[in-house]
């Protein structure tokens, strides 16, 4: 079985689901992740942080990431760093879709 994707199907691999946040895990390793997530309208996630890295590209809709409080507006094609141990909240200004890489290193 072959495991690659085929160009441009990351946004069709997941769906969205009303009033919720869906994910998806395409990659586990110890050195890191990449997940997918879908997020309805109104949804998010609330502020905390993580003990490493995380670079978020928007596949769909828009998202305000806020950053130790600086909110950042990105809709589909733009991508942020989220750096580790810095607090940050995600809501969904429209539903949006999102690959979230975190790489496990210091």
């Amino acid at each position: 079985m072959n495991n690659a994707l085929n160009p441009g199907s990351l946004v069709d691999m997941i769906n969205y689901q009303k009033d919720s946040v869906v994910s998806k895990t395409i990659l586990e390793k110890k050195t890191g992740t990449v997940t997918l997530f879908a997020f309805d309208q109104g949804q998010g996630l609330s502020e905390h942080t993580a003990p490493f890295d995380a670079l978020v590209q928007v596949l769909d809709g828009e998202v305000e990431i806020k950053i130790s409080g600086e909110p950042n507006h990105l809709q589909q094609g733009d991508m942020i760093i989220m750096p580790a141990n810095k607090p940050h909240a995600l809501a969904a200004i429209k539903k949006f879709k999102m690959l979230l890489t975190m790489i496990r290193a210091e």
